[in-house]
């Protein structure tokens, strides 16, 4: 038998399913690698999950929830990392590599209020839960007359509060309530006009040490393209814009045949400003369309990114 390979991982609901769903796929597509002791789950605590009683952003927001799987890696203890794409940096540590993604779920936001309420008719002043700055300054620009308090946790950790009354309503990712087989009465899933996402949202990233060719086998037998070209265009008009754990920025890419579409969005905090613009192009070119959004994102955006420091 072949030593096993350690895939790390999360201890948090989704973050077992996925790491789960990774080694379901290994040991159905790669051979020697469906004995139950071939693939072995690491669970890892991170700083993320460590600090809960503060917002991400204060925290210092990216790899927050990547880092000590990344660090595990790094050092030989786990062979692959499992991570939620939309918290992996656009600059990974020396030595590791983004060595594939799964296909990619849903990448919309959920709306949850405690009544069924939709956005629009909430009542003056209301009160919104959320941590995300993406989230806020969206929702902000069509509600400016809304109050914003942070929001952390897991799903099961969210929904609580919200059954509490001390906030009006809520924003979760579709994917993964579809993940953890949650159903929210009222629930509304936000079209990407009303709500566009985070990079990479939907999205798992498989992170392995660079020079493992073992690992990065295994990965390219279950990598999807399609997923890899959109969030390449994505994660590329990212670091375009450099934009910290602070700066609200959204990006969704879509593929239609051999094109590739791509919307971007730069917002002030508060929803007072924005600056939102799509390119299009062959898929085959994904990471230089991306790059050219980001580039005139940052042109066109240059003086609200200067007010958030970037």
């Amino acid at each position: 038998m072949p030593p096993p390979f350690h895939i790390g991982t999360r201890g948090s609901p989704l973050a077992l399913w996925q790491a789960e769903a990774t080694r379901v796929l290994i040991a159905h597509r790669v051979p020697g690698l469906d004995a139950p002791e071939a693939l072995v789950l690491v669970t890892l605590t991170t700083q993320g999950d460590r600090v809960r009683d503060r917002p991400l952003a204060d925290l210092g927001g990216k790899g927050l929830f990547t880092k000590d799987i990344d660090s595990a890696t790094l050092d030989g203890r786990v062979d692959i990392a499992v991570h939620s794409l939309k918290d992996v940096p656009s600059d990974l540590p020396d030595g590791l590599a983004l060595a594939g993604v799964l296909p990619r779920a849903d990448p919309r936001d959920v709306w949850i209020s405690g009544n069924g309420t939709a956005i629009a008719d909430l009542p003056a002043g209301s009160t919104v839960g959320t941590c995300s700055p993406r989230r806020q300054a969206q929702l902000l620009i069509a509600r400016p007359d809304l109050k914003v308090v942070p929001l952390r946790g897991n799903v099961g950790t969210r929904l609580d509060r919200l059954r509490g009354g001390t906030i009006a309503g809520t924003f979760l990712a579709k994917a993964g309530l579809d993940r953890l087989g949650v159903a929210v009465p009222g629930a509304m899933v936000l079209s990407p006009d009303a709500m566009l996402p985070a990079v990479g949202q939907g999205a798992i990233a498989l992170v392995c040490r660079a020079d493992d060719a073992a690992a990065h086998d295994i990965v390219a037998a279950i990598a999807c393209p399609d997923t890899a070209d959109r969030v390449h265009a994505e994660r590329a008009m990212l670091a375009r814009l450099g934009g910290s754990c602070h700066t609200p920025i959204a990006g969704l890419a879509e593929l239609a045949g051999d094109r590739l579409n791509l919307r971007g969005l730069v917002a002030l905090p508060d929803g007072s400003r924005w600056v939102a613009r799509s390119i299009a192009g062959s898929r085959a070119d994904a990471a230089a369309l991306g790059d050219a959004l980001g580039h005139r994102l940052r042109h066109e955006a240059g003086d609200l990114l200067a007010a958030m420091g970037v």
